[in-house]
């Protein structure tokens, strides 16, 4: 399939900002049908795919510069630390499409790229979350990792006032309008994407939810226990920050 790509000084409508930390087994496949689902379903959309690898201890980062080399849209970022927020963010600052598409290496939905840029480029929505705990989701994983997403929904909505069902997983923004809100978190690791969230939602941006469907490809590549304590220690630094400092 011929890829048609923007000129190096243009700036793409979209671009697909996807962290990955040991994933090996799954990189090549995933973009592989991301583009072709792309080529499918969106076959006007100027993109790019950025892969913004952390820390792998396996061949994934050997494997994303193969990909590169191989698609004209790819383009790889490398940071050696695991940090799954960190990464994420440095793929927003520096994308260069109008919009991003936060997406996860295990799902790679171009049904909510579809959905989202709909609603973005009609003025509908300065940020759009695909929610696996919004009521008309599908949520296949199993039993273990949908209650970790409403234990942790339930943490932000006590300590943060959160008023959405999800902020970790599938979002998409207006580039422009929402750095403002990226440049003011205060943490990364697992709890970047929620404060992004939580922040863009109490600045009074138009936060939309649109439910997904979502099966698990494979199990997390890091230990779910062992996010328990620095997500608690984080969630209580972003309390202080915002719930607390914000009106001293």
């Amino acid at each position: 399939m011929s890829e048609q790509v923007s000129e190096s000084n243009e700036r793409p409508t979209a671009s697909i900002v996807i962290p990955v930390y040991n994933e090996e087994g799954l990189l090549q496949t995933a973009v592989h049908d991301l583009i072709v689902r792309l080529g499918e379903e969106l076959p006007d959309l100027d993109y790019e795919i950025l892969i913004t690898e952390n820390g792998s201890t396996d061949d994934t980062l050997e494997l994303a510069y193969g990909l590169e080399r191989k698609h004209d849209r790819v383009r790889v970022l490398h940071s050696p630390e695991p940090n799954y927020g960190r990464a994420l963010r440095r793929g927003i600052l520096e994308a260069r499409g109008t919009y991003i598409l936060c997406d996860e290496i295990d799902i790679c939905d171009v049904d909510f790229h579809k959905r989202a840029l709909g609603l973005l480029t009609a003025d509908q929505a300065d940020m759009v979350v695909g929610s696996k705990a919004h009521k008309d989701a599908n949520d296949q994983r199993p039993l273990m990792r949908r209650a970790g997403t409403t234990v942790i929904n339930g943490m932000l909505r006590i300590a943060l006032g959160f008023k959405g069902t999800d902020t970790h997983g599938l979002k998409a923004f207006h580039k422009d309008r929402l750095l403002p809100v990226v440049s003011r978190c205060i943490v990364d690791k697992d709890l970047f994407a929620s404060e992004f969230v939580i922040r863009a939602e109490r600045d009074a941006y138009r936060v939309v939810e649109v439910p997904i469907v979502i099966a698990e490809k494979r199990p997390p590549s890091i230990n779910l226990t062992k996010r328990v304590p620095r997500v608690l220690k984080d969630l209580a630094k972003l309390t202080w920050a915002i719930r607390v400092r914000s009106r001293q």
